[in-house]
């Protein structure tokens, strides 16, 4: 048994995380959540009073507060971001700076102080921006498109930097585009859902050909929770890609969901392309799958089939959560 600290646990990728420990092992789990737009403690509801789990509401860029419960653990998973692309360019990338890079850094700066069994930083595959190659390993050149992708890189090197100056136990994972139950609708697989449930049109940038390598959110945790069970000796200083090795496009992602949803086909309208768009993502499955012993179990229509179902059955969750967005930008 390990007490694991899964920072920005209230989030969308942690919270099935958090709770995939609870369920499938017998480790201790503290989350450490700021509650911004994208920490939810709806996403913990079902969990908040397992006896296993403690919640602490705070951020990670304090450092007092980081450096005392950082003393208490075994394994930082670190997951905490600000993620919302168009945010970072629209609004700038000064809040994604401090949480997304200064905030690993007081994470990190407080592991050389009282070392853990393993650090593991939640990067993404964002970094890597539009692929030069296809599929991209975890060699492929960092050339983040966006604010919000450039801060991932900076954590992600900075995290790097950290095992080779210091020798400290740092595993870097990139997820590919995760989705699933619980997502924020401001991601493109629960807009589309919710936007066809509302028989609203559904919002493409372009023409729609970007393609992306789809992970289903609960294939991530089980590999996050691999990461934790193999020998560090093996994992220390490593990069893994976490991914399916298949990617879709978004103008095929919109027609599948009308599909499920019996929707017209005619709901879809192309909007002006988005600044710094990525025309391509798909990632190797290779360095999982000898590392981790991981690779995903969910094909994308078995995936798409639960994500539609859970937003179907869970109206009032997404209906307020776009409330509140509206009520924010007013």
């Amino acid at each position: 048994m390990k007490r694991v600290l899964v920072t920005g646990g209230a989030g969308f990728i942690s919270s099935h995380f958090v709770r995939h420990l609870l369920e499938a092992t017998d480790h201790e789990v503290v989350t450490l959540d700021a509650l911004t737009y994208a920490g939810n403690l709806e996403n913990l509801a079902d969990v908040m009073s397992h006896p296993r789990l403690s919640f602490v509401h705070g951020d990670i860029r304090d450092a007092g507060l980081v450096r005392e419960i950082v003393g208490g653990v075994d394994v930082i998973v670190n997951a905490a971001a600000e993620s919302h692309v168009e945010k970072s360019i629209e609004h700038g990338a000064s809040e994604f700076v401090t949480t997304n890079v200064e905030g690993t850094q007081i994470l990190l700066d407080a592991i050389r102080d009282t070392p853990v069994e393993r650090f593991i930083l939640i990067s993404s595959s964002e970094v890597y921006g539009t692929a030069e190659r296809a599929p991209m390993d975890e060699e492929h050149p960092l050339n983040p498109r966006s604010p919000y992708a450039a801060t991932k890189a900076g954590a992600d090197r900075l995290a790097y930097s950290y095992w080779t100056t210091y020798e400290l136990p740092i595993v870097i994972v990139r997820p590919f585009n995760n989705y699933g139950p619980r997502q924020h609708p401001e991601k493109v697989v629960p807009r589309f859902i919710t936007q066809a449930l509302a028989d609203e049109p559904l919002t493409i940038h372009g023409d729609g050909h970007a393609s992306r390598d789809w992970l289903y959110v609960l294939d991530d945790a089980e590999a996050i929770e691999a990461v934790i069970a193999a020998p560090i000796e093996d994992l220390a200083g490593e990069v893994i890609n976490v991914a399916t090795g298949v990617d879709i496009s978004v103008r095929d992602i919109a027609a599948l969901v009308l599909e499920a949803l019996d929707r017209p086909a005619d709901l879809v309208r192309n909007v002006p392309e988005r600044l710094g768009q990525v025309d391509r993502h798909i990632g190797t499955t290779e360095k999982a799958a000898r590392l981790l012993g991981w690779s995903a179990a969910t094909t994308f229509e078995t995936g798409l089939e639960r994500t539609v179902a859970w937003y179907r059955d869970n109206e009032a969750w997404w209906r307020a959560i776009l409330a509140r967005a509206q009520r924010t930008a007013v």
